[in-house]
């Protein structure tokens, strides 16, 4: 393979932008770099001091029957219609403002619970790494779907013959460049499914955790009440990195029952 295969146009060696991009995820177990991602990148807002003597107590018992430092996370505002909360990074805990206003007491504690599973099984910050890791994938997808579009309104406009040649050149410099990437563009390509597949199974477990801190019952009145992803493409369900709520009910009550 030639050397210069391996180099971008500006002349920089191959290795060393993907490099960079690479060591950039260790950002995610940087707390001062999780506060300006929460702020900057997903739009958050520091609880107001009302919103912190109802999220406190809720935290603090949470965090209690798991046995876990509950200081070592940072409580976070989404302005979000929907009941829930989520984390990210290794210490951002995020609550909906829908959520922190509607759900009682009981039932808030148990979607930040399902949250506390994640971060303490490590799910958060993988999946903080597998999003901008699968990045790249994300843009390349976006581009052939763009491209396809095209090639479906320019085919109609096209001579059968110019339109097999067009393809097998496409193909052929799809080869090129997989040999000189290792294969790479496939992987990236891939990478947002695997994670997306993942993720479905970290939230079944997070559920479990949930339930074992006895917040079970509370969390399936939630998932009881809440909507479904808009769209039932099959490719929409695999880029979904949640299950179905149906799917998480299913899951949960079994468990409830088990350990029942």
């Amino acid at each position: 393979m030639p050397a210069r295969g391996l180099q971008s146009a500006t002349g920089i060696p191959y290795g060393i932008p993907v490099a960079l991009w690479l060591a950039a995820g260790a950002l995610a177990f940087h707390p001062p770099a999780e506060a300006l991602l929460a702020r900057y990148l997903l739009r958050l807002g520091r609880p107001l001091p009302h919103e912190l003597a109802v999220l406190v107590p809720v935290w603090r018992e949470i965090t209690a029957r798991a046995g876990v430092d509950g200081s070592r996370y940072q409580l976070w505002i989404e302005e979000s219609e929907e009941l829930t909360a989520s984390g990210a990074g290794g210490h951002l805990v995020i609550v909906t403002r829908h959520a922190l206003e509607t759900l009682p007491s009981s039932q808030l504690a148990a979607v930040l619970a399902h949250e506390l599973g994640h971060h303490t099984a490590g799910h958060s910050w993988a999946q903080l790494l597998g999003w901008w890791y699968a990045l790249p994938g994300r843009l390349a997808a976006r581009a052939l779907a763009s491209v396809a579009r095209s090639c479906r309104l320019a085919i109609k406009a096209v001579p059968p013959y110019a339109v097999v040649a067009s393809a097998v050149l496409l193909a052929l410099a799809g080869y090129r460049v997989l040999a000189l990437t290792f294969g790479l563009p496939l992987l990236l390509t891939a990478l947002p499914f695997l994670i997306a597949a993942v993720g479905r199974r970290t939230e079944l477990r997070a559920d479990r955790y949930a339930a074992a801190l006895g917040f079970g019952p509370q969390l399936a009145r939630v998932l009881a009440t809440e909507p479904a992803e808009d769209g039932s493409g099959l490719l929409r369900l695999l880029l979904s990195p949640h299950p179905h709520p149906r799917t998480r009910l299913h899951h949960l009550q079994r468990h409830l029952e088990l350990r029942g």
